[in-house]
């Protein structure tokens, strides 16, 4: 049933369209196929997704797995640390129970066997073939090219700046058009090991968490592709057909070998996402502690999650998300751009059942689900400095306004969701 609330979200998906229209490099040139056919997309999806019963079954699936593969991952955890994984067994008695969820020791270690697991499925070409196959989805539904289109899968699976590795050697002759894109959707969606993370936060609070995860970074790679193709248009002259060559994408000598590089990757990947915790939290932290100084204002202290809530609200409660908790839905938009989504993860997965309304906390799942953050300008500028070195100026030039366009993708993603009826999420 349409109510209020989804004609709201609605406006958010014209807000969003409609800001980077305002900012395009080519007003004139605005995709009008693509626009409807990427939204007509992601709502088909989340209702095929949500209301086919066959694939609600696979959805269901998807959290059990979810949380086998959490659970696994904890008796490894326990093997090493013993009592700090939060294991049953404790040796002191309790008084708050909730302090057993230690991030370091329930969340980064699921990355490392995610990652390990991820080599493994591509070794046994299980993952390479369900890339194959989703490029060549957006191929055909979203006109890219072969490499792109390749790149754009690879990404939604493996990483903003792991995807692109599968087509190093293209990348030199993309159109600018095309590369804003890579660098666009690579931060609108999230890897399968932050997937698994994310639900394993956010379990205990939003039923089914693993599925609106998971759809959440499947359907915002069309809305990286329309917002990059609506900022930076594509030129038709660049983009010529091509024959796309797979001989060097990743491989791997052996399953051992597969899970032993894996372990190894994931572990790169642990640590940067642990320390860029620390060192953003920790400033944030001195910039609190400097709003201090001044005197409250409304009755609170000034900080950086104020301003970022007052900021972001407007744009939370166009999403759909009711008026009284669009402050805190536009804290926690602020604290994914400038924190990293992992803070606002942790943040929303610390939040009551009932402080909230059941529809902001899914709305916002979609919306936080996206690698927009201030840190990941950084990754992208490494990242593509040794695999496209030639481009570098290029992508330094580019890579503040795909972060953003990366940012407002996952608020479309947030806005179509909204418009859909409730029933379908159990709303």
């Amino acid at each position: 049933m349409f109510r209020p609330e989804n004609a709201q979200s609605l406006a958010g998906v014209a807000l969003v369209i409609g800001l980077c229209w305002a900012l395009s490099e080519n007003r004139r040139r605005f995709p009008w196929k693509l626009a409807i056919g990427a939204v007509a997309i992601q709502a088909l999806l989340v209702l095929a997704l949500f209301g086919v019963p066959a694939l609600q079954a696979g959805l269901a699936g998807v959290g059990g797995a979810v949380d086998g593969l959490a659970s696994s991952t904890q008796a490894g955890v326990a093997f090493v640390f013993g009592f700090l994984a939060g294991t049953p067994r404790q040796p002191y008695p309790l008084s708050d129970p909730g302090s057993l969820f230690i991030f370091a020791f329930r969340v980064l270690p699921v990355i490392l066997v995610v990652c390990a697991a991820s080599a493994l499925l591509w070794h046994w070409r299980i993952l390479k073939w369900v890339t194959q196959a989703f490029g060549f989805i957006f191929e055909k539904t979203m006109g890219l090219r072969g490499a792109p289109a390749l790149a754009t899968a690879a990404t939604v699976f493996m990483g903003q700046v792991e995807g692109p590795i599968f087509i190093r050697s293209y990348l030199a002759g993309l159109s600018r058009s095309e590369l804003f894109m890579l660098i666009a959707v690579g931060m609108a969606c999230v890897s399968g090991s932050t997937m698994v993370a994310y639900a394993t936060i956010l379990k205990d609070v939003l039923p089914n968490a693993a599925a609106h995860v998971l759809t959440a970074s499947i359907i915002s790679a069309p809305a990286g592709v329309l917002l990059a193709r609506i900022l930076v248009p594509r030129d038709p002259e660049s983009e010529r057909p091509e024959t796309l060559d797979l001989s060097e994408t990743k491989t791997y000598d052996s399953s051992v070998d597969a899970l032993i590089r894996g372990t190894s990757d994931g572990l790169q990947i642990v640590l940067n996402v642990a320390a860029t915790l620390i060192v953003f939290v920790a400033l944030v932290a001195m910039v609190n502690g400097a709003l201090g100084l001044f005197p409250p204002v409304g009755g609170a202290p000034l900080s950086v999650e104020r301003g970022l809530g007052l900021a972001f609200a407007p744009l939370a409660w166009s999403m759909g998300i009711a008026r009284h908790d669009a402050p805190f839905a536009g804290s926690l938009l602020g604290v994914k751009l400038v924190l990293t989504e992992f803070t606002a993860f942790i943040r929303l997965g610390a939040t009551p059942i009932g402080a909230i309304e059941p529809r902001t906390r899914v709305i916002l799942t979609y919306a936080l689900c996206g690698f927009a953050n201030v840190a990941s300008v950084g990754i992208n500028v490494a990242g593509y400095s040794v695999l496209a070195p030639e481009r570098r100026g290029e992508i330094m030039g580019m890579v503040w306004k795909a972060m953003m366009a990366g940012f407002l993708a996952t608020c479309l993603t947030a806005s179509v969701v909204g418009a859909l009826p409730g029933a379908l999420f159990g709303l």
